[in-house]
């Protein structure tokens, strides 16, 4: 089992509802082991959990996710990319609406629905 493990963040900037993070995807890292052996590529589930972790850190949530919307993966992320990935909080309906992009080139993106409201005690530790 792989460890959950963050990217190299090179920049992060947050104004108002949106953070964005401009990330290094080291072929170093343990999620190209073995996916694929003829060409490397970043596993979708390891970019949902950064999307998960940065956003949920970033907009005061806790993990505790009801459902995944409209989770598409339009391009491949190969190993040593600079990607952005961009968050948008809609707190009226406790989602936060992720992207992976470079420019014009889109690689995966999706909407992640809350059971709960924003964690207003940040001082109590939970489990991710």
């Amino acid at each position: 089992m792989i460890k959950s493990e963050l990217p190299q963040i090179i920049h992060q900037h947050a104004e108002g509802e949106q953070c964005h993070w401009r990330l290094f995807i080291s072929g170093d890292l343990a999620f190209f082991d073995g996916h694929f052996p003829e060409q490397a590529v970043l596993p979708g589930v390891t970019q949902l959990d950064w999307a998960v972790k940065l956003g949920c850190n970033a907009f005061g949530y806790s993990a505790n996710i009801a459902t995944l919307e409209v989770l598409k993966f339009q391009q491949l992320i190969l190993p040593n990319t600079y990607v952005d990935l961009v968050i948008e909080h809609q707190a009226h309906k406790s989602k936060l609406i992720f992207s992976y992009r470079d420019g014009d080139k889109r690689f995966a993106s999706g909407r992640i629905a809350f059971n709960t409201a924003i964690n207003t005690d940040m001082n109590t530790e939970s489990d991710s």
